[in-house]
């Protein structure tokens, strides 16, 4: 059975102004954080600005990061909609196309009651023979998980993870501590990646990998050794990448540090601006004192 851990970058989506994926470059990008250690790659997450992609534009995002690959690390592949249906044949195609698991967000225009909500999960984890995490983000998302549909969830042989970006190590406290070895967490990088492995966690999923996949890589492994007092010298001072990366739109803020780093990813996609001339300063200077 596939055991997802460590580090795995939210990657970017780059595309040039007529809207074609520049896979030339997501192929250099995924060949160089998987030189630099990352332990997987999770294309269409958060920062892949999948919510402003068509479907083409996905398949080629999924289809160029698994090639690029090579099977060197696992793909987990973003899976988003506001329809079930919809989710269920996204999540199989990216299975066809070789994707080692899924990583399943649930958008939603109109909220969504519980039992709606596990029926969306339990139908992409159905339709699927690989792995499926979990992903929960009471921030963005209009109907999230509770903690009674995430035990439940937990139970199912293909939903053996859950990407958790609540900022609440409480909660993440309380799902370890209904759902055991059933369920294993990865964290989001805004609270505090050697936290959460500190409570259990096994690794994280988050955008500012990269563009620092070198200095995540080493924090996980810190964490990994269970040296805490440099772990957590090391969170401090990457902790300036995350405080940019809250602060600036998402994929407008990894695409510039990209940009910086000589990665041709274009801009975000419009209306997401682009970050203005001040804030690439600041976001420069921020990688300048990290790499």
């Amino acid at each position: 059975m596939t055991d997802f851990h460590g580090v795995f970058p939210y990657l970017v989506s780059p595309l040039n102004q007529s809207g074609e994926i520049l896979t030339g470059v997501l192929g250099r990008l995924c060949d160089d954080l998987i030189a630099k250690g990352v332990h997987g790659l999770t294309p269409l997450g958060s920062t892949g600005e999948f919510a402003y992609l068509n479907r083409e534009q996905r398949i080629r995002v999924v289809q160029s990061t698994i090639e690029a690959a090579g099977k060197r690390v696992p793909v987990v592949a973003g899976v988003a909609s506001t329809a079930t249906a919809d989710a269920v044949e996204q999540a199989q195609t990216y299975e066809r196309l070789g994707a080692d698991g899924i990583l399943a967000i649930l958008e939603a225009y109109f909220p969504v009651q519980g039992s709606g909500i596990e029926t969306y999960f339990r139908s992409i984890a159905d339709a699927v023979d690989i792995p499926v995490i979990l992903y929960t983000n009471p921030q963005f998302q209009r109907s999230d998980l509770t903690l009674d549909v995430i035990e439940r969830l937990a139970a199912h042989p293909r939903i053996n993870y859950i990407k958790d970006a609540s900022t609440n190590t409480g909660r993440l406290l309380s799902i370890i501590n209904r759902c055991g070895d059933s369920i294993k967490v990865f964290s989001a990088s805004a609270h505090i990646p050697a936290a959460v492995m500190l409570i259990g966690g096994v690794g994280w999923m988050a955008g500012p990998a990269c563009v620092i996949p070198k200095e995540s890589v080493a924090l996980y492994e810190l964490c990994r050794a269970g040296e805490w007092d440099k772990a957590m010298e090391a969170q401090r001072g990457l902790w300036k990448m995350n405080e940019a990366f809250a602060h600036f739109n998402l994929a407008a803020c990894v695409k510039a540090g990209l940009q910086i780093q000589g990665y041709d990813v274009g801009n975000p996609i419009p209306p997401t601006a682009a970050l203005t001339d001040d804030q690439r300063k600041v976001l420069e200077d921020i990688l300048i004192s990290l790499t």
